[in-house]
């Protein structure tokens, strides 16, 4: 064969190759809230962007990050974004609640499959052609709120306060509450909302504590959570306050410092991975998330971040199922790689064991939570 003929065709094979190897690469589109009231929750979660996986079996996977500035608008553009000109296969997003409920519309128009990383239920429930779409990573509100029902019932709570976000995390998290503590016996005699950006919360406070509860309760998350904990206690309030798993990072405990001493609430079993026992699968997985995090960040992780890392480990457990019945970059591939999340069963995270079916996108359950006590500054797993 001449030269140049062989010349020709191994420049041809090597287009083909380089071609394929174009078709090979799974683009995956991430919009968190680095800036803004969420940025406690949303640096973290872009901070894990560097130590997610660069290849998986035959694919190379290439992630691009938005900062939505906790704002549904802006959060709603870049996923249009990353959709039309990343031509994205997943999205991951966001870091408070409005913003990632905004998304929903997209993904599903669209047909992109999206993992969430907030609690809200209303996010999979009720089930129809929207939400098939939408997978959450985070532990359902009202699983958490058992947990401290739980405890509350245990420790002769009868009566709380609830104050509370005015957006769908506050709402999930009342709705939860209603759910749950009639069943142990515990009533609310105090319902105060405020917004994300308010700067006091003065009056509700006032309003809790005339009430008078044996606990208080407050949904919100990340470091402004302080603020209304530090109100009731100036007001005077000396019993028991409880979180979320929306505080479930070291600096909504330096911020708050003696006013949060005390507190107690419930998070997933990577917040405090050190703790759990030998026994527990999640223990390796988190302890693995934690080290890599602290080295490539040099700062104390926060499990906000887990949330992303647990959502690419989702796709993860899908992406060679979806390989064999389409190429990245098509709507084939989307749609079998939402199939292939959707039949995940067992799926071990940082913050729970996954199972999912197609009544089920939440995939959750008890061993996705612990009960945290703030003690002396540091956090103390609860039996």
């Amino acid at each position: 064969m001449p030269l140049e003929i062989r010349a020709l065709l191994a420049g041809a094979t090597a287009s083909v190759l380089c071609a394929c190897a174009a078709q090979a690469q799974v683009n995956v589109g991430i919009t968190v809230s680095q800036t803004g009231p969420a940025a406690a929750l949303g640096i973290p979660q872009k901070n894990s962007v560097a130590q997610l996986p660069k290849k998986i079996g035959d694919l190379t996977v290439e992630y691009t990050v938005l900062d939505d500035a906790t704002d549904p608008t802006k959060a709603v553009a870049n996923a249009r974004k990353l959709i039309a000109e990343q031509k994205i296969d997943y999205l991951i997003g966001s870091s408070a609640t409005p913003a990632t409920l905004a998304i929903v519309d997209v993904a599903a128009e669209t047909k992109t499959p999206y993992c969430a990383m907030v609690p809200t239920r209303s996010l999979v429930e009720p089930m129809d052609d929207k939400r098939r779409w939408v997978f959450k990573a985070p532990q359902d509100d009202a699983i958490m709120a058992e947990a401290l029902a739980d405890h509350m019932a245990a420790n002769g709570v009868k009566t709380i306060g609830f104050l509370g976000y005015t957006d769908g995390y506050g709402q999930g998290w009342l709705d939860a509450v209603g759910k749950v503590m009639p069943g142990k016996g515990i009533k609310v005699v105090a319902t105060e909302r405020f917004q994300r950006t308010d700067t006091s919360v003065t009056g509700q406070a006032l309003k809790i504590v005339a009430a008078n509860p044996d606990a208080v309760l407050i949904a919100a998350s990340g470091t402004p959570a302080v603020m209304p904990q530090k109100a009731l206690k100036e007001q005077g309030y000396r019993k028991p306050i409880y979180q979320t798993h929306g505080v479930s990072t070291m600096e909504f405990v330096r911020v708050g410092g003696k006013d949060v001493e005390g507190t107690v609430f419930p998070a997933g079993p990577v917040v405090i991975a050190d703790q759990l026992p030998d026994s527990n699968p999640i223990k390796k997985v988190a302890l693995a998330y934690i080290k890599d995090y602290e080295a490539n960040n040099k700062t104390p992780f926060a499990g906000f971040g887990a949330h992303l890392a647990d959502c690419m480990a989702l796709a993860e457990a899908g992406l060679a199922a979806a390989a064999a019945k389409g190429k990245p970059g098509t709507p084939e591939f989307r749609a079998a790689l939402r199939d292939a999340i959707e039949g995940s069963k067992e799926v071990v995270g940082n913050h729970g064991v996954y199972n999912f079916s197609p009544t089920d996108h939440a995939g959750l359950d008890k061993r996705s939570r612990v009960l945290i006590k703030i003690d002396g500054g540091k956090w103390t797993l609860l039996p």
